[in-house]
């Protein structure tokens, strides 16, 4: 099959959720096989079941977990000899809370699922891209989900906020250690988007959209695809020469 991605390996966390699902759409659209991993066994296999089965492979576990990362890289060099794009989208939320009255192991699970999370995918994908490069002049591509809560303050989320500044800071960190080892890492930063997570928080409070977006100049939530859409730029190997960003799809929030 031809496409931009025709016959590259992506890994996808988070898989079955909006931004996951929407991006290994995408990714298989143009060619890619998948790896897949999603805390949701159940609905892993149902996306799973969109894709050829000699196209897709997955593995359901809990990504604070070290050795999923681990075994992750390994049933992509297993199943497709290589591993050329890692999509890091995994990460939870919570309903706004001031700092003081956020449970101590609720924020204990946002920092290891949001950051920890992200760590340890790195610190397992980055060797395997460096190989490659090595041995063939063609690293990978990192993308790790982070928030526009990752570049300025958020309010109401604040454990939040701090486990996505932590995602930027390994983003950008990593970018400079491997930008000669052939890996390109960027960071996506969206604010609200009108996926599953977004609507949980809603639906558990006393929130509604129109108080997400007051301060979003667009006044509107993020549409899935146009999130996935800055994910697709990112990954696109015309894109050679970005790496170290924190690309914000937020209907110009942090331009103030």
């Amino acid at each position: 099959m031809s496409g931009t991605h025709s016959g590259t390996t992506v890994l996808v966390t988070g898989a079955s959720g909006g931004f996951g699902a929407a991006s290994a759409r995408r990714f298989y659209a143009e060619g890619a096989n998948l790896v897949l991993s999603d805390l949701n066994e159940e609905a892993l296999a149902a996306l799973a079941g969109e894709f050829s089965a000699d196209r897709v492979a997955t593995l359901a576990g809990r990504i604070e977990d070290e050795v999923l990362s681990e075994a992750l890289v390994k049933l992509a060099l297993d199943r497709f000899g290589r591993l050329d794009i890692a999509f890091n989208n995994a990460g939870i939320a919570y309903r706004p809370t001031k700092l003081a009255e956020i449970d101590s192991d609720e924020a204990r699970l946002v920092i290891a699922v949001n950051t920890l999370g992200v760590f340890y995918a790195m610190k397992a994908q980055l060797p395997v891209m460096e190989a490659q490069f090595r041995a063939g002049g063609k690293g990978g591509v990192i993308i790790n989900m982070a928030s526009v809560a990752g570049v300025v303050g958020a309010p109401g989320g604040s454990i939040y906020a701090a486990s996505k500044h932590a995602v930027v800071g390994l983003t950008r960190s990593a970018s400079i250690e491997y930008a000669r080892r052939g890996i390109r890492i960027n960071a996506i930063c969206p604010s609200f988007a009108r996926t599953a997570m977004v609507q949980n928080i809603l639906d558990d409070g006393d929130d509604n959209a129109t108080d997400l977006v007051r301060g979003i100049p667009m006044r509107r939530l993020a549409e899935v695809e146009e999130v996935v859409t800055a994910v697709m730029f990112a990954a696109n190997p015309a894109n050679s020469f970005m790496t170290g960003q924190t690309l914000h799809v937020d209907g110009g929030l942090t331009a103030f």
